[in-house]
């Protein structure tokens, strides 16, 4: 498969690598470790939205390996900065749809409203599709009339199927004709739309509980990957919504979207720290194609390149 860009994931992070963690690598250039480098490094970490808590771990980590090895030199240091932000991010490393068979796989989308959700549902089915994958679209955002609308567009731009109900039906039966489809038509992928719920919505959140339920009911194992979409622009904010839907239904892993427009992209730590999820994939543009797999390694270097 070949995307646009060489590496789209780094390419997304031009802005958060011309910013924040821009002015943390010059910081850490050529400069020896004061006390002043620990406090601005500590507030450029929290700027960038890795998180209160987890810069405080990062960095107090850090100050222990750099008294154990008696480092001194800032530029030494941002190896070690580079190898723990590695390793926080890699802690939950899984593989996408892990699993053996030519059997249908259902993917549960879920996210709030504006999170760019319907978008990241039209790149992660054109990802399939340059696998050779035959997928399926449910329309299961029923609430909101538009919603479906949007979705159809996207599958005719993609030349996929799309399953949908009448507005205001009952979203878990649109999922369950849609499975049904899905194996009657020969598609081995089904990506299913949720309404933008509102994590502080009960009922909405409930509603949702019942999707994954039916759809259990209906495949066995199904949904295999439940994906939350987080806007990378919101920051912190993200990680109150993940918990939630966490919570609600065994979120197994992110696609952080819009990560090129934000300068903050130090989320992915706090996520990777706070809710122990993989992030399986990132949103590098606003094209279909403008999809790229999430690499621990990749990002990192990123930040700093």
């Amino acid at each position: 498969m070949v995307f646009r860009s060489t590496n789209p994931l780094q390419d997304s992070l031009t802005r958060t690598r011309q910013s924040f963690f821009g002015r943390i690598a010059g910081l850490l250039r050529q400069s020896d470790i004061t006390e002043r480098v620990w406090e601005e490094l500590e507030a450029l970490l929290i700027q960038a939205d890795v998180g209160a808590s987890t810069t405080i771990e990062l960095v107090g980590s850090l100050r222990e390996a750099v008294s154990r090895k008696r480092i001194q030199r800032a530029d030494v240091m941002q190896g070690h900065l580079r190898e723990r932000l590695v390793g926080m991010l890699r802690t939950n490393e899984r593989c996408y749809l892990d699993r053996d068979g030519p059997t249908l796989s259902v993917v549960l989308i879920v996210g709030v409203n504006g999170s760019g959700k319907t978008t990241s549902i039209a790149k992660l089915a054109r990802y399939h599709q340059l696998r050779g994958d035959r997928v399926l679209l449910a329309a299961g955002d029923t609430f909101r009339a538009a919603a479906v609308d949007q979705l159809a567009v996207w599958a005719e731009r993609l030349g996929v199927d799309l399953i949908a109900h009448q507005a205001g039906a009952d979203p878990g039966a649109v999922v369950f004709d849609a499975i049904s489809a899905a194996e009657s038509r020969g598609a081995n992928v089904l990506i299913a739309d949720t309404a933008g719920r509102l994590h502080t919505k009960h009922n909405l959140m409930q509603e949702l509980i019942k999707i994954h339920r039916v759809a259990a009911k209906r495949l066995p194992g199904a949904p295999h990957e439940v994906i939350l979409v987080l806007d990378a622009t919101t920051g912190q904010n993200g990680l109150a919504q993940a918990r939630t839907f966490n919570e609600a239904v065994d979120v197994t892993g992110l696609f952080l979207a819009k990560l090129d427009g934000t300068a903050k992209g130090g989320i992915a730590f706090a996520v990777a720290r706070e809710l122990a999820l993989p992030i399986f994939f990132v949103g590098t543009g606003e094209q279909p194609e403008d999809i790229a797999e999430f690499s621990a390694e990749s990002f990192v270097d990123g930040l700093f390149a």
